[in-house]
């Protein structure tokens, strides 16, 4: 997968598009440290529970989610941004489509 040029000014909301039905990735950047990815999900769709070994900052760009992190639930919407830890499971839903900027870095005790 690609990363973004460095050096060269982007809007992460506008580097983005929508796909009717579906849910699209792309990478600003990857290291073993961690990584940051853009996401961009259609209504309904989203990303059934699972684990990493990273803490995630989600910070929503455009729309509005529902972000469960183990058993409480989050609704989120253009602006504001949760972490979620690493090794707890989690889960994302599109309740109105949305973008994110996904910044995962790799916790010290893993």
């Amino acid at each position: 997968m690609a990363t973004f040029d460095k050096k060269k000014i982007f809007s992460p909301e506008l580097a983005i598009e929508y796909s009717e039905g579906g849910v699209i990735s792309k990478q600003i950047t990857k290291s073993k440290a961690g990584n940051i990815m853009l996401f961009s999900f259609d209504k309904g769709e989203g990303l059934s529970e699972h684990t990493t070994p990273f803490d995630a900052v989600v910070q929503l760009l455009d729309g509005e989610a529902e972000i469960t992190i183990g058993d409480e639930v989050f609704h989120l919407v253009k602006g504001i941004s949760i972490i979620m830890p690493a090794n707890v499971p989690h889960s994302l839903m599109a309740t109105e489509r949305f973008k994110m900027l996904l910044t995962m870095i790799k916790d010290d005790n893993n």
